[in-house]
């Protein structure tokens, strides 16, 4: 184990398997020093916790468990990073997140939704884990998901 795995288990936390494209792409991509991660949805076990459109009111996700489930989509998209690179300890920098959030058409708080996997990348790996970000809201998203989230994360250049 590294120090980010090391890390993850002091948080209680594990990355889950990859789930399979749902389309013809791959999770992670590597180029160079680069990682792009594909999209990623807040599955738990292969499903999603949690449908629909984030908002305010009844039948709508509340905005605090959206939060949550951008926090899940980080978890997603490092198992997705891992898996091209071996270890995470290769990641020298977050440096971007873009975050899609499905928004009811009254909801403008898509920075507050992202902030969870903004502050879950701080907690996993400190400083490297600052990074820009993008919070965007959007009528919809695959499959009714309320949030979704990927990553450009520089690494460690191959031997």
């Amino acid at each position: 184990m590294g120090r980010v795995d090391d890390r993850l288990a002091e948080l209680g936390l594990v990355l889950p398997t990859v789930a399979a494209p749902a389309g013809v792409y791959v999770p992670a991509v590597r180029v160079g020093t680069s990682v792009y991660t594909a999209g990623q949805l807040p599955f738990v076990d292969g499903a999603l916790p949690s449908v629909g459109k984030v908002g305010d009111g009844p039948g709508l996700v509340a905005p605090a468990l959206a939060r949550e489930l951008a926090a899940t989509c980080v978890l997603n998209a490092l198992a997705a990073a891992a898996s091209v690179l071996g270890s995470l300890d290769d990641v020298v920098r977050v440096v971007k997140v873009t975050g899609f959030v499905s928004s009811d058409p009254t909801f403008s708080g898509q920075p507050g939704v992202l902030n969870g996997a903004s502050e879950l990348l701080g907690e996993i790996f400190g400083d490297v884990g600052v990074h820009a970000r993008s919070a965007v809201g959007v009528a919809v998203l695959p499959l009714d998901s309320p949030v979704e989230v990927e990553l450009l994360l520089e690494v460690a250049p191959t031997s």
